[in-house]
């Protein structure tokens, strides 16, 4: 089954250097219809205005990862981590037991991320951040795993989560195939361009839940970058 949420409908909210649209429930966007899908429970649409962002705040038991798709932010957080991630890099935070961080866009243009949070498998633990290129190049044509809770997905940036997230680029006509087990919660949004999963059409961060399917195609109607969410 695919369900598709055209980004037209998702909820948002305008802050001025910020504008953002949620895939699900959210701060002032509150939907008790759609608080998450299996274990992840935030996928943000995030555009942030040049030499702006967010204060620092804290978070706890939350995974939190940060796909930039335009631009770079800035991450500083209570343990001392500072770094800077660029669009195609993938930075993610594991809460833990508590954390505070800031994230600004100190670019002289706007940035453009996905920030998606994954609920952990286990509650507390010592927070922790980390960040890595994942070149473009490098994931043509296919599916690369970018963070995953799983030990074999070696190359991927650690979470305490069962899940994965994995990324593409497509030109198009190319496809991608991923077969997950049929009792996954599956969520998927291109960054750019537009797909067919399965005969669905989803379109630029347009959103496509997706469970009780046993094989994803995935084929690119134009050249497209998308993110997937394989989660419990």
């Amino acid at each position: 089954m695919i369900e598709l949420r055209p980004f037209a409908k998702l909820g948002g909210a305008d802050h001025g250097w910020l504008k953002a649209k949620h895939h699900f429930s959210f701060g002032s966007h509150y939907d008790p219809g759609n608080m998450g899908h299996g274990a992840l429970r935030v996928w943000n649409d995030d555009e942030i205005a040049p030499n702006t962002g967010f204060p620092a705040h804290p978070h706890a038991n939350m995974e939190i990862i940060t796909y930039v798709r335009e631009g770079a932010i800035t991450h500083q957080d209570s343990l001392g981590n500072k770094g800077r991630t660029e669009a195609g890099d993938v930075q993610v935070m594991s809460a833990g037991s508590g954390i505070r961080h800031s994230e600004y866009n100190l670019e002289p243009t706007k940035t453009r991320i996905f920030q998606i949070w994954i609920e952990p498998t286990t509650q507390g633990g010592q927070p922790t951040w980390g960040a890595k290129p994942f070149p473009k190049p490098d994931r043509s044509g296919k599916l690369v795993t970018i963070a995953s809770g799983f030990e074999d997905d070696k190359d991927a940036l650690p979470i305490r989560a069962d899940a994965r997230v994995l990324a593409t680029t497509l030109k198009a006509g190319e496809s991608a195939e991923y077969t997950p087990n049929k009792t996954r919660k599956l969520y998927l949004v291109p960054a750019a361009g537009a797909v067919e999963v399965n005969g669905v059409r989803v379109n630029a961060r347009d959103g496509a839940a997706i469970h009780n399917e046993a094989r994803l195609k995935i084929t690119a109607l134009e050249d497209s970058e998308l993110v997937l969410v394989d989660a419990a």
